[in-house]
């Protein structure tokens, strides 16, 4: 048998971006598992990888692959095309583009260009730079991080996270919001060893997740009143003398505001809002105080709701007022993004002045689609879809449902398989993966580079996201060298970091108020800032009939929508079991799970991980999923949140009823 090992990344969705070794049998992937631990690897990869990534090529290579351009014959949703070549493709989508902004301007092509499971090239090369340069409106990501990345900014600027491997240093940890179990799992044996060496692991999530099973004090929060657990450890801080009044005096600027604010919230208020118990709260609170170095682990959770700028403002200026920074094994494990120092962006032409852009919130993107006048001045005719499935992922499923069912709107999507939105494209294109492109992955979790190279051939007609850009860009007119995707041209661009992993900060070198800072004048975090958005974290209680908040949790099955055609989790609402008592409801019983926006009949999982009040049906279903064709994201609102106009995912409350 003809083998051979090669090398690659992984781009996917996820904070540890792991090395690769991927095994090819007659030149197709036959095992896909962790590269060896070398000088080309990053690190924290460790020599062992998830399942989902195991597990890649039955998406490589599912029947369900895009092989050929396709043009929809049938109705919208049906899923009925013809084959075509991608000359024929793009001389369409061309002509569309075309006739719609001489008919009704350019802010009625709307570019839906999400690609978060994308390399870097793939993600913010050519398509981006595109429909920049076409001045069609740039749609806001702001389905998820918005608020918190919002938040960040807003208090640090533009400072570094610490590495995720610097959390070994540390005797405290806290993990609010977050489940490395699932995603960024390889912070959990940096956490074992944490513990092993006499340190605490502290988790504040709704569940008793996979994380929180391995904590020694797990505070099971209401989601939505993270803010509140924040202000009252901070204010006890205060209550106790124990606020760093040297580093806040020394390294902040507002904490008299803020710590006012504070002081609305005891430590009983946070048992009796957030759900908790009162010893528990004393217990962080204690922790917080006491156990240095410390470092806060903070995860997406907190903002998916109507306070969710409110939550990560008041989290990390938690850690601010504690002091928590300086040392190794201190400070806050966020997004190390923005330490990926190379410049993947298309360079703007000289000559030509860069358009002023219209923009527009992507959790409103079905309200344009439908036709709502006062969510856009024109009316929508070209949708663009890369790296994106918002059949499944958007707030307002039904609305965004019956938007992409809208015959006004033509709708392109460039993508690897037949998604639910694929079905409801006037024009399907066949994308690659990432093991069939050069390119460059970087980590959001810790500060390494990684060069990828095709692995192997195309699947079928498929071509890179670059390569989708350059053809649609020189039928528009574009000179076609600003527009340059020949693979030759990507490699020898990213040649330089070719046969290494390259780490772009060493491990231990970024302390936070030692190594990094945050990036205003004066060096300083903002724990009140006066001309913002949200200059200083606010409480806003929930106002909804029905009882039960419906959460949709990421599980170890899927990345976002990915990987749910291959191995879907179980179909099923889980309740905690005395949520299901006070309904007569039993396990395995097939419910009807309903509010106003929705209904859907699902079964029924009793499970004493969820604590009282909150249900969840697991995130990134497809529709046929459910007989009724509608997964969770069909009880969310388009409403949005405090801070960068978030989405607000967990506010959906529902009622649970027996068939």
């Amino acid at each position: 048998m003809n083998e051979v090992l090669l090398r690659t990344a992984c781009p996917l969705d996820c904070p540890d971006a792991c090395s690769l070794e991927v095994t090819l049998t007659m030149g197709r992937i036959t095992k896909i598992d962790a590269a060896p631990v070398d000088e080309m690897s990053n690190p924290l990869t460790d020599g062992w990888i998830c399942k989902k990534v195991k597990h890649h090529a039955d998406r490589v290579y599912s029947p369900e692959r895009i092989m050929t351009p396709l043009i929809r014959i049938g109705k919208k949703g049906d899923g009925e095309f013809r084959q075509a070549s991608w000359d024929e493709a793009l001389d369409l989508i061309a002509a569309k583009i075309t006739d719609a902004v001489k008919n009704y301007g350019v802010d009625s092509v709307l570019p839906y260009l999400y690609n978060s499971s994308a390399s870097k090239l793939e993600a913010n090369y050519l398509t981006p730079h595109l429909f920049a340069r076409l001045g069609a409106p740039e749609i806001l990501p702001t389905i998820c991080a918005a608020s918190y990345g919002a938040a960040w900014d807003q208090m640090f600027g533009e400072m570094l996270s610490i590495d995720t491997l610097d959390v070994v240093d540390a005797k405290l940890v806290v993990v609010w919001g977050a489940n490395p179990a699932v995603s960024g799992t390889h912070l959990l044996p940096l956490l074992a060893k944490v513990q092993k060496a006499g340190g605490k692991l502290v988790v504040i999530d709704p569940r008793a997740t996979g994380t929180a099973s391995r904590a020694d004090l797990h505070l099971a929060v209401r989601p939505g009143t993270d803010v509140v657990l924040a202000y009252a450890l901070a204010n006890e801080l205060v209550r106790t003398n124990r606020v760093d009044r040297e580093f806040i005096e020394t390294h902040t600027t507002g904490s008299k505001e803020f710590l006012a604010a504070a002081t609305k919230y005891s430590l009983e208020d946070a048992s009796n809002i957030c759900g908790i118990s009162l010893d528990m709260v004393r217990e962080l609170a204690e922790l917080i105080a006491t156990v240095k170095p410390a470092v806060l682990r903070i995860g997406y959770g907190p903002e998916r709701n109507r306070n969710g700028g409110s939550s990560v403002l008041a989290v990390l200026g938690l850690w601010v007022v504690a002091g928590n920074f300086g040392t190794r094994g201190s400070g806050i494990l966020a997004s190390t993004s923005d330490g990926f120092s190379v410049n993947v962006n298309a360079t703007w032409p000289d000559n030509i002045q860069p358009p002023i852009r219209r923009k527009l919130n992507m959790n409103h993107v079905a309200r344009v689609l439908r036709g709502d006048v006062g969510a856009w001045p024109v009316s929508a005719k070209v949708l663009v879809i890369q790296g994106a499935n918002p059949a499944v992922t958007a707030v307002d499923q039904i609305g965004m449902l019956a938007g992409l069912a809208c015959e006004d709107v033509f709708t392109v999507l460039h993508e690897q398989v037949m998604t639910d939105t694929a079905k409801f494209a006037d024009v399907v294109l066949p994308a690659t993966t990432h093991f069939e492109v050069h390119d460059l992955v970087g980590s959001y979790g810790t500060y390494s580079a990684q060069v990828i190279e095709p692995v192997i051939n195309r699947v079928g007609e498929s071509r890179s996201n670059n390569e989708f850009a350059t053809g649609l860009a020189t039928r528009l007119g574009f000179e076609a060298g600003e527009f340059n995707s020949d693979p030759q041209f990507i490699a020898d661009r990213i040649s330089v970091q070719r046969n290494q992993a390259v780490q772009l900060r060493e491990v231990g070198t970024t302390v936070q108020f030692a190594d990094t800072w945050p990036s205003f004048t004066d060096e300083r975090a903002q724990l009140f800032a006066p001309n913002s958005e949200l200059p200083v974290p606010q409480y806003r209680a929930a106002q909804e009939k029905n009882q039960l908040v419906l959460i949709t949790p990421a599980t170890s099955h899927t990345i976002n929508s990915m990987f749910a055609d291959t191995d879907p989790p179980r179909v099923a609402i889980s309740m905690n079991p005395d949520d299901a008592k006070a309904r007569n409801l039993a396990d395995a019983q097939r419910v009807r799970v309903h509010n106003d926006r929705a209904s859907l009949e699902i079964d029924l999982v009793i499970d004493k991980t969820l604590r009282p009040g909150v249900c969840f049906i697991p995130k990134g279903l497809w529709l046929r999923a459910t007989n009724q064709g509608l997964t969770a994201n069909a009880f969310a609102t388009d409403e949005l949140n405090d801070l960068a106009s978030g989405a607000c995912f967990n506010d959906a409350r529902v009622e649970v009823t027996a068939v």
